[in-house]
């Protein structure tokens, strides 16, 4: 009889690659090992020069991306002997704090800015036992009081500045490289980690002999809140892709390096590119992500509409890969916001008809 193989989490995977050891408590919930999905669709609708690629973040255990960091987080605070973990979060960071502190035993303490988080979010912090208090201020706001709190009591820091964050982030460059390597990577910029994390993916893997280069990094911020592009912070960062909605990012510094070490960029879409771009990729590709994890096609169909792709490509298409980093259902208001209303009719065949087009 064949040994089942069951997928143990992205510890256990890449364990060679992480800072973890025997004495471990590995701390999972099976996360990474999320799809790459070519959109056969959505190139053709945006450029003729490129194979386009999602990596869909958002079929992690809850929902996004964070769930990558937060299992190494969570991992090495018990191991260190914490019994309680905190975080700043603009949503998907408390969600992914709670689940994974509820599953290590751990209490957690997630602090928001009031008013500033879509409901999916929320309802799972909630759902999952954490203390949730809402703070009156941005999420920068959130992470000045979380920082000093952590300095001064028993309680492990979750955020991106926790540095076993990024480590377990960067391992979606290696899934990734798995199957290739991409000539670009796209991907939202909010606080900075995700786009400092999968560069230090990508540069590990080259240094390991598993690659031979690594991509150009292409980072995207809302207008609204684009400290990096601006190149100062933004007091009052305002932006409906709530998960990005930064105005002085904690990894600033390495996602400037990753931009200029890989010869990238960071630029910035509007808030009506993103909607176009959200609309656009659950309309064509039947992906559905939050609007945030948009920012990083709406980037690349603004670059294609510059001729930046087409003035790269040789005789191959380039390979594009974006980050789509969280579920759709993160943010269902939102998608209720930007969609038709549902038209009411009589049960009947007659007027059903009258609506159905074949």
């Amino acid at each position: 009889m064949n040994e089942i193989k069951i997928y143990k989490g992205l510890i256990e995977t890449w364990r060679k690659f992480l800072p973890v050891s025997k004495k471990t408590p590995v701390i999972s919930l099976c996360e990474g090992n999320t799809p790459l999905i070519r959109a056969y669709n959505l190139e053709r609708k945006i450029s003729k020069d490129i194979e386009l690629y999602v990596k869909y973040e958002g079929m992690n255990p809850t929902g996004s991306f964070k769930d990558r960091g937060m299992t190494m987080a969570i991992s090495k605070a018990k191991e260190e002997g914490s019994k309680a973990v905190i975080c700043a979060s603009t949503g998907n960071t408390s969600a992914s704090a709670a689940a994974y502190a509820t599953r290590a035993g751990m209490k957690c303490v997630v602090i928001l800015p009031a008013g500033k988080i879509a409901l999916g979010k929320l309802t799972q912090a909630l759902m999952h036992g954490a203390t949730v208090l809402a703070v009156d201020g941005n999420f920068d706001d959130a992470l000045n009081v979380v920082k000093e709190i952590s300095a001064k009591y028993p309680i492990t820091l979750v955020n991106s500045i926790n540095p076993y964050r990024i480590e377990g982030q960067k391992t979606g460059a290696f899934e990734i490289c798995e199957n290739f390597v991409p000539d670009f990577h796209a991907i939202p910029v909010g606080n900075a980690g995700n786009i400092t994390a999968y560069w230090k993916g990508y540069k590990e893997f080259k240094a390991a002999g598993r690659i031979k280069r690594t991509p150009v990094m292409l980072g995207f911020q809302a207008e609204g809140s684009a400290p990096i592009v601006r190149g100062y912070p933004i007091d009052k960062p305002e932006t409906l892709a709530t998960a990005i909605r930064i105005g002085n990012p904690a990894s600033w510094k390495q996602a400037e390096a990753a931009r200029d070490e890989s010869k990238g960029l960071i630029d910035m879409v509007s808030d009506d590119e993103i909607v176009a771009a959200y609309k656009l990729i659950a309309g064509t590709e039947g992906v559905y992500c939050e609007p945030a994890s948009a920012a990083s096609i709406a980037g690349v169909i603004k670059l294609s509409g510059q001729k930046y792709f087409s003035k790269r490509a040789g005789s191959k298409k380039l390979k594009v890969v974006c980050i789509l980093t969280g579920h759709g259902l993160k943010d269902p208001d939102r998608a209720i916001k930007v969609s038709k209303t549902p038209i009411t009719v009589k049960p009947n065949l007659k007027e059903l008809m009258k609506h159905i087009s074949l």
